[in-house]
């Protein structure tokens, strides 16, 4: 194992007392401070292989192993000192590795909070943020009592005074900050279970805001999403106004699906699942419910295409015996031959009625050829937009309108460097998965008004 080469090539560094990227043409631009946020799965000892021969041969019994292993990373994480940092598969369950984290982390100045997954899975996350950058607003955690025993955290922070120029302003301050590690797809039973834990933690992301009355301010969900941007979860969060914050910074488009990888599975597949995604406060979002429906309404036209069935097919198979039209008891029978519901990791049924209140818009209890064409062909898609120009907004708002703080993306980078050219080193050992850092700048910018 060689890990002497990784030492000298990091691309993000610390500068004037801020994190900033550190190409020549960045240093040479007047200082403006800036925030960094990490996100690593950092392959708990519990998961990692030490022997491909014996796949029950963990690190985990080898304690010299996982200890010097996990050393490193700390090593790593501390040197770049990102303001954020969020950990997936951080092995909750071994005592001795949790203090280690937490005493290194606090020592440089971190406070931290960790959450294990349910049923005593071992492993868990970790999120932590630098005390001089952040003060704690609150702490939430999120259990989703599903399949894979998967949870999340909500961190409520506000900037403390390393960001003066806006102190003695009534310019909000605020960001939530959300860590979690989603299922990994098994099978394509599971792809649904994870669209239903990302919208589990957007609606509650939705009800803090709503419970606290807190007006727009910009969220960061971070962490292992263990899907691409092909996937269904890359979809949705798009539709609901996020935007993956590594292609901002490259000026990757959606359909730029191949250009970087962050993962090798324990297939040997490599792939793209680990994100920070963005959500100004600025940006209008579609309601909550109609993204949702459109993102199954997505799985539903995937999985008929896939049985090659055309348009007029699929609403062949939707509707009921020798009818014109499509009724309820058709679509759910149709849910259920796709594997979408009628079985424990399925759509329940108020998710089920949900849908069908989506699709049957006038009410009348039946969906005709045009309305299924509409409503549930053809249902929404995220486009590209301006907001790959996240990165290069100016710092303009109009005084009339409420204002808050956002972030455009400065730089992104990915370690070991060999991913971001989509290939994964041999020689790299750290963990399965690469890790991001991402450099957010502040600026002021009015609040969203309206929910469309």
């Amino acid at each position: 194992m060689r890990t002497d080469r990784w030492k000298s090539m990091g691309k993000i560094s610390r500068f004037g007392g801020f994190a900033v990227a550190s190409s020549k043409e960045n240093q040479q631009q007047q200082q403006q401070p800036t925030i960094t946020c990490t996100t690593f799965n950092i392959l708990a000892p519990i998961y990692k292989r030490i022997n491909h021969e014996d796949p029950s041969c963990r690190e985990s019994d080898y304690r010299a192993y996982w200890l010097a292993r996990n050393h490193r990373i700390l090593d790593w994480l501390l040197n770049e000192m990102s303001s954020i940092i969020c950990l997936q598969e951080f092995w909750v369950g071994n005592d001795e590795l949790v203090n280690l984290y937490e005493k290194r982390l606090g020592d440089a100045g971190y406070v931290s909070f960790k959450l294990g997954r349910t049923n005593n899975r071992g492993d868990g996350l970790l999120i932590a943020v630098l005390k001089e950058y952040f003060n704690i607003l609150n702490y939430k955690e999120l259990h989703f009592n599903d399949f894979g025993d998967r949870v999340a955290q909500l961190l409520h922070v506000e900037l403390a005074s390393s960001f003066s120029q806006w102190r003695n302003s009534n310019i909000r301050q605020e960001i939530l900050i959300v860590n979690t590690h989603l299922l990994f797809p098994h099978d394509s039973t599971l792809s649904l279970v994870r669209l239903q834990q990302v919208y589990k933690i957007l609606q509650y992301v939705e009800s803090y805001q709503n419970d606290f009355q807190l007006k727009p301010m910009p969220i960061m969900l971070c962490g292992d999403w263990n899907g691409s941007k092909r996937g269904h979860v890359y979809k949705f969060l798009r539709s609901q106004g996020f935007v993956s914050s590594y292609d901002t910074a490259h000026h990757y488009t959606d359909a730029d699906a191949d250009k970087w990888v962050s993962h090798r599975n324990h297939r040997g597949n490599i792939c793209a699942v680990d994100f920070i995604w963005l959500l100004n406060p600025d940006k209008y979002r579609k309601l909550l419910k109609a993204s949702w429906s459109e993102a199954v309404f997505g799985m539903f036209k995937y999985l008929v295409r896939r049985a090659s069935l055309t348009e007029s097919d699929a609403f062949a198979f939707l509707k009921a015996d020798n009818e014109d039209c499509i009724t309820y008891s058709g679509f759910c029978e149709a849910l259920t031959q796709l594997s979408l519901t009628g079985h424990c990791h399925g759509l329940n049924d108020e998710e089920i009625k949900d849908l069908w209140l989506q699709a049957d818009v006038n009410g009348n209890g039946v969906l005709d050829y045009k309305e299924f064409l509409q409503q549930i062909w053809n249902s929404t898609a995220p486009e590209e937009s301006d907001d790959n120009k996240i990165g290069e907004q100016d710092d303009v708002v109009n005084d009339s309108q409420d204002q808050t703080i956002g972030f455009c993306v400065k730089n992104a980078v990915l370690f070991p460097p060999e991913v971001e050219k989509g290939r994964w080193p041999e020689d790299y050992s750290l963990s399965d998965h690469a890790r991001l850092t991402v450099v957010f700048s502040p600026i002021r910018m009015p609040c969203s008004q309206l929910i469309c």
